[in-house]
């Protein structure tokens, strides 16, 4: 079954991820350049769902 993805906060998905805000924002500086092309901004505090599927399939991150 296909994963459904929801915009999520970035506090969310590092949680759903193990790890801390400081891991998961230097992930999220490592993949800019591919974050960008879903309109994300480092200031955000909302991921879209493009962002969220992208860092999931990355990351091997299993949302629940």
């Amino acid at each position: 079954m296909a994963a459904n993805y929801k915009a999520m906060y970035k506090y969310e998905l590092a949680r759903a991820a193990g790890v801390g805000m400081k891991t998961f924002r230097r992930w999220l500086k490592e993949s800019l350049e591919e974050l960008t092309k879903f309109g994300y901004k480092p200031s955000d505090s909302i991921l879209c769902p493009g962002a969220v599927k992208f860092m999931c399939e990355k990351y091997v991150i299993v949302l629940e």
